[in-house]
């Protein structure tokens, strides 16, 4: 069972210069280690599926970027933000959530 999460994010400070796929990274390493069960894709290399509305040149800052997590697990939104967010460095937090 696949469970849709939307957030917007923002990405700020020393961040800015982090790349998308970093920023993918950085979403996939920080739902690990707040324990999450992620949804993998299919096939010979899954991993997990999160979707970035739109991807960020480097060197720019924003407040309200979108982004998708695919769990399998149903959670408080506030309780999936309060936990990623102690996972994200500086610079990046999620600011709104909604299933």
């Amino acid at each position: 069972m696949k469970i849709k999460y939307h957030a917007l994010f923002s990405k700020t400070g020393w961040m800015r210069y982090i790349s998308h796929l970093d920023l993918l990274r950085l979403f996939s390493r920080g739902l690990r280690r707040a324990g999450f069960k992620i949804y993998l894709s299919k096939g010979f290399n899954p991993r997990p599926v999160i979707r970035v509305k739109k991807a960020l040149k480097l060197g720019i800052e924003s407040r309200d970027e979108e982004v998708e997590f695919l769990l399998e697990e149903t959670i408080s939104p506030l309780s999936f933000k309060e936990r990623f967010n102690k996972q994200l460095p500086e610079g990046v937090k999620i600011l709104e959530m909604k299933t």
